[in-house]
C-alpha cells in the first residue's frame, strides 16, 4: 500500500479523531503525532505550509481559546511571516488541526471530500 501518513493532531479533538478514523477506514498507515507534546518547529511548519500551497493564515486555529486569548485576529496582519511561524511553533494549540502529510501533500483540518481526493489510499 502507499506510504505512511503523518497526522499531527490533538487526541482529545473530535475532528482529529474523525479524521484518523476516516484514514484508517481507507486502509492508510498512520503515524500519529501529538500537536502539543511534539509541536512542529518553525522549520517543519515552513515545509508543511510550502507543500500545502495554502496561505500561512490557514494554519492558525482561529476558533481556539489561545488564539482568541492572544487577540491574534488583530495582530497577525502586522506580524512578519517569521514571527507567525515562531508563534505557531511556540504553542501547538495555535495550529489548526489535524495536519496530514505524506511529505509532499498536505491537508489541514478535516473535510471528507478533501480526504477522498488527497488520501485515497
Amino acid at each position: 500500500m502507499s506510504e505512511t501518513l503523518t497526522v499531527i493532531q490533538y487526541p482529545k479533538c473530535g475532528t482529529c479523531r474523525t479524521a484518523v478514523k476516516s484514514l484508517e477506514a481507507k486502509g492508510r498507515t498512520l503515524q500519529l503525532r501529538h500537536i502539543v507534546e511534539d509541536t512542529p518547529t518553525a522549520e517543519e511548519l515552513k515545509a508543511i505550509v510550502a507543500n500545502s500551497g495554502l496561505p500561512l493564515k490557514k494554519f492558525f486555529n482561529t476558533s481556539g481559546e489561545k488564539y482568541k486569548e492572544l487577540g491574534l485576529k488583530d495582530k497577525l496582519a502586522s506580524m512578519s511571516e517569521d514571527e507567525q511561524y515562531a508563534l505557531l511553533a511556540s504553542n501547538g494549540m495555535l495550529i489548526k488541526r489535524p495536519i496530514v502529510t505524506d511529505g509532499k501533500n498536505v491537508t489541514v483540518g478535516y473535510k471528507e471530500e478533501q480526504y477522498e481526493q488527497a488520501w485515497r489510499g
